[in-house]
């Protein structure tokens, strides 16, 4: 078996970890959440998700994979044997996330060429659903399930992302993945700030400006403290729900990057390094993003709440209409807003690849290029599905389930089982031996009480809703095919490997100290 790689550098780790959590949702998920909730006002709920649990679930798995020196699986074993499988779970969602991430990421790339000369149109939504993906207007109905046949000039993108994934993740650790966070992500940061100055120096940026950064306090706070919304603690959940999501923990990413540092790496310093870069690449991907809403309403006499959109509408629909509108640079702009996506898509995209090549080469002894090579050959077979017409329908009620479903209870029984049945204080002072500065016991109530107590809500609110209406009206046998029963099949798998199928790789617990 081949030497576990380490990063070169404690700052190719941070970049790294920076990389994978800044992607997709940064750019198009957070600034809708913070108008939604609050406006500046949901700051307050957004930082206090991040201290009592994005943070401590960090340094947590920071903490796992350093000393465990393994994968997910392999780590989470040599704290207990009963928990390979949870290790797996984690393995297998990221697999599944892979499969139709890259379609996304791909769908960037076509964009990126698209904003040359404008070819979305005038009509960006009819251009995106139609032209573009293709999607039957029979794709899912009550009689069944319509591909609506193979789209090539989705295709083609899709194998150019695999083949750039395949270059960088073959070529290691240290010369692929931290060579490219070091390149990529400093990157990234320097497009949005351009987005960013080009936004807010448009016409009518400070008017989605202030729809974005205007604080309500009243809807983040119950009644009897003054506040009005009869929901307010939705507010809490979309905190955490953003900071749980968009810092890549709870299905393995950080176990396994955290896995290849050196044993007297900083760890604490780094943990927090990581999760304020993230936060301010998110913030500053709101100003941009909402100050060219606030430009699109006031040049179409719309209202911004008319405009503000989030996900795939806002990138691939509402942003292209809004670069059409642009006085002058249309295309700088939409090739600058496009290879951000790119970039923050690719540089996720490598993370959650990796993290089921660490776990092949862990369980079964693989080389890295036959894991690399398994990995990448299996993920890309699958992920052609998602370029047919109906791609974007199996997308949105996957993606739905295996985040509501399978990343919260999988992090629930992570801080659960981890926090719970091993000596996590353990876990806090190995990290505290290498670090510059010592985190105390509160870590040690987050990780046992605050934090499973909010994923535990989270997890029941999601159950209920759930249950109270079909997720965006699909059919039943759609979400129960393509929802429930993923979810069920990769646990149920996780136990199937866990169980049957030997470790070839010695598992004694040396790497926790009594």
């Amino acid at each position: 078996m081949e030497q576990r790689e380490q990063w070169g550098t404690r700052v190719g780790f941070i970049l790294a970890a920076v990389g994978s959590a800044v992607g997709l949702g940064n750019i198009w998920r957070f600034p809708y959440v913070v108008y939604e909730n609050g406006g500046g006002a949901f700051l307050i709920p957004y930082f206090f998700a991040l201290i009592t649990a994005g943070i401590p679930i960090l340094l947590l798995e920071f903490g796992i994979g350093r000393t465990g020196r393994g994968s997910a699986p392999l780590s989470l074993s040599k704290l207990s044997r009963k928990f390979e499988w949870l290790g797996w779970w984690q393995v297998l969602i990221s697999f599944v996330i892979t499969t139709y991430y890259v379609a996304v990421v791909a769908w960037a790339v076509s964009y990126f060429f698209y904003s040359f000369n404008l070819s979305w149109g005038e009509d960006t939504k009819a251009f995106l659903f139609g032209t573009y993906l293709g999607v039957p207007d029979d794709a899912v109905t009550e009689s069944g399930l319509n591909l609506g046949g193979l789209q090539w000039h989705i295709l083609l993108p899709l194998i150019a992302v695999w083949a750039g994934t395949y270059y960088v993740l073959i070529r290691g650790v240290k010369k692929g993945i931290e060579m490219m966070s070091k390149i990529f992500i400093p990157i990234l940061f320097v497009l949005m700030i351009l987005i960013v100055i080009r936004a807010i120096t448009l016409p009518g940026a400070a008017v989605g400006l202030d729809h974005l950064l205007t604080p309500n306090f009243a809807k983040i706070l119950p009644g009897f403290l003054g506040g009005t919304n009869p929901e307010w603690y939705s507010v809490w959940m979309a905190a955490y729900g953003q900071i749980f999501f968009s810092l890549s923990v709870a299905f393995a990413i950080m176990i396994t990057y955290s896995s290849y540092m050196d044993k007297k790496q900083e760890v604490n310093n780094s943990g927090f390094i990581m999760a304020f870069s993230n936060c301010g690449f998110e913030f500053l991907a709101a100003i941009g993003v909402f100050a060219a809403i606030g430009f699109m309403a006031v040049s179409t006499g719309s209202e911004v709440k008319d405009v503000a959109a989030s996900g795939v509408g806002l990138a691939f629909v509402v942003f292209p209409k809004i670069i059409n509108t642009f006085p002058i640079f249309n295309s700088a702009f939409g090739m600058l807003f496009f290879l951000s996506l790119i970039i923050a898509g690719f540089t996720s995209l490598i993370s959650i690849v990796e993290v089921l090549i660490a776990s092949l080469m862990d369980k079964f002894r693989l080389t890295r290029k036959a894991a690399v090579n398994g990995v990448v050959g299996v993920c890309a077979l699958v992920s052609i599905i998602y370029t047919t017409g109906a791609g974007i329908v199996l997308l949105d009620i996957i993606d739905h389930f295996i985040n509501n479903f399978g990343i919260v209870i999988a992090g629930l029984l992570e801080v659960v089982l981890v926090g719970w049945f091993a000596n996590i204080t353990r876990i806090r002072e190995d990290n505290n031996l290498v670090s510059d500065f010592r985190v105390g016991t509160w870590w040690n109530i987050m990780i046992m009480g605050v934090t499973p107590l909010v994923l535990l809500f989270m997890s029941y609110k999601n159950f209920q809703l759930e249950f109270t209406k079909a997720y965006e009206g699909y059919p039943f046998y759609a979400l129960l095919t393509f929802g429930w029963l993923l979810v069920c099949a990769t646990l149920l798998i996780s136990f199937i490997v866990a169980y049957m199928f030997k470790w070839k790789t010695d598992i004694k617990q040396e790497g926790f100290r009594a």
